[in-house]
């Protein structure tokens, strides 16, 4: 995956220049100062190869920022949870009262029961995952590659089992008795969901906490498991938007294995000064260059996040778009790697597998998100919009509309628990089956679903479908559009 997207990232700064020209009031004046620095006899004077160096070196970091994104995404997600929890594989950090604004992670589900696990391949070498039966879950590398589903989308059909994951080093035998994985890279991301019974975790959270994990050398006399309660602690789970992202990157890349792919997007790295076995020192001039190369990247890839443009539209005469995108796990279109789908995705979300983007009746779940209305205008808290969603919506387990902080891509902190309407908690049904949904800053007149949002910021809505059946997939039914009403 990443050996094409390397490609397209080293080039779109030339690329995109060309696009920015035709879409910017005047870049081309930046442009054409660099273009006329003088070269004497075909050499630059010391002025231009200084102001030169000095703007490669800034793109190189722009590039090196968006490149490592979904890496960054997932170590800073750890980093909060062991900061808080403590580290080892066995610890899993579960959300046993639903996740709310505390956590501030992006776009996670409060509708669901969230658990999260890490292993570190290098410490405790082939390590164990006992899943539980029923458990919708995946297994990531710290690339967010995708290594497996786990559940009814994934090699044990639903049933549960044991998962062996091997380091990248790893050269003995296959050990018998397990779903084997190989990660390409020591950590890895161990991702469960779990869900309401009558609007209760418990039995949610019992399932999960029927996992084991350990290293495979301690098969006999396992640690024990730890499963704290996350709800309601404060963590910031968001990569950074500053200079100290590529203090996290430099950390990452020294501990982590170095695969064929990454040598030229680590080579851009080094010209910043992150070298693998090396210490990142930058002077106080690098690190005011890189703290400004990472807010623009972080406004880049803002740009790509928010142009939903390029994903299609799911039913023609709706607002709704994919929100996974690209359409692959691992953001391959047919002959290139789908740069904005990669950057885009990882701005906003976490976590991929192949079950997430495959039509499978029955099984998996299907993300779709809306943050415009029909007429092109972002979705603003001090307005007030409405969604009718017809009965007989086509899922096996439930359905839930999320909203998000258009700033921090985590749930809207607007007051209430837990800022969605899912069908199994506490949607309010019509006479009739269907129901309508509101947002706005206060409650209309006799509505019955209701998520207040916030004057003067941002939102995006996320919908969700745990479990769709055919109709779903042919588009046999879909919901109202939504519409501002005031």
């Amino acid at each position: 995956m990443r050996k094409v997207i390397m490609a397209c990232l080293s080039l779109i700064s030339g690329r995109g220049s060309s696009v920015w020209a035709q879409t910017s009031s005047d870049p081309s004046i930046r442009w054409n100062e660099l273009t006329t620095l003088p070269f004497e006899g075909g050499y630059p004077s010391t002025d231009a190869g200084n102001k030169l160096r000095s703007e490669l070196q800034f793109q190189h970091a722009v590039q090196t920022y968006l490149w490592a994104l979904p890496a960054m995404s997932l170590y800073a997600m750890r980093q909060a949870q062991e900061k808080q929890f403590g580290t080892g594989a066995n610890v899993m950090a579960i959300w046993k009262d639903r996740l709310d604004a505390k956590t501030v992670v992006l776009t996670g589900n409060p509708d669901a029961i969230y658990a999260f696990a890490w292993l570190d391949l290098k410490r405790d070498g082939p390590t164990v995952v006992e899943a539980p039966s029923k458990i919708q879950g995946l297994m990531d590398d710290m690339w967010h590659r995708p290594l497996a589903d786990i559940g009814f989308a994934g090699p044990d059909k639903g049933r549960g089992g044991k998962y062996l994951v091997l380091p990248p080093d790893y050269k003995g035998k296959m050990p018998s008795g397990y779903y084997v994985l190989k990660s390409p890279t020591y950590g890895v991301y161990v991702f469960w969901r779990g869900f309401l019974e009558n609007g209760k975790t418990g039995p949610g959270v019992g399932l999960i906490e029927k996992t084991r994990i350990y290293p495979l050398a301690q098969k006999d006399n396992p640690p024990a498991m730890k499963f704290p309660n996350a709800s309601r602690v404060p963590m910031n789970m968001l990569f950074p938007t500053d200079a100290t992202y590529f203090d996290n990157l430099a950390k990452f890349l020294d501990a982590e294995s170095v695969a064929p792919e990454d040598f030229a997007m680590r080579g851009m790295a080094a010209d910043i000064g992150i070298i693998k076995g090396k210490p990142f020192s930058p002077d106080a001039q690098a690190r005011a260059t890189l703290d400004q190369a990472a807010r623009v990247a972080y406004r880049m890839a803002g740009a790509v996040s928010y142009d939903f443009q390029s994903e299609p539209l799911i039913w023609p005469d709706r607002a709704y778009r994919s929100s996974l995108g690209g359409g692959s796990p691992i953001f391959h279109a047919d002959t290139y790697a789908d740069l904005r789908g990669y950057v885009g995705y990882f701005h906003k979300a976490y976590g991929t597998s192949a079950g997430m983007f495959v039509s499978m009746p029955g099984k998996g779940a299907q993300y779709i998100g809306v943050q415009q209305d029909p007429s092109g205008g972002w979705l603003m808290g001090n307005n007030t919009y409405h969604i009718h969603v017809p009965a007989n919506v086509p899922v096996e387990n439930y359905w839930s509309f999320v909203i998000y902080d258009a700033e921090t891509r985590s749930l809207l902190d607007n007051g209430q628990l837990f800022p969605s309407v899912a069908s199994n908690d506490n949607l309010k049904l019509n006479p009739d089956g269907s129901a309508d949904l509101y947002f706005g800053p206060g409650r209309p007149n006799g509505a019955l679903n209701w998520i207040r949002t916030v004057s003067g910021r941002g939102w995006f809505g996320g919908f969700r479908f745990y479990s769709p059946t055919q109709a779903y997939f042919d588009k046999k039914w879909k919901p109202g559009d939504i519409e501002k009403v005031n």
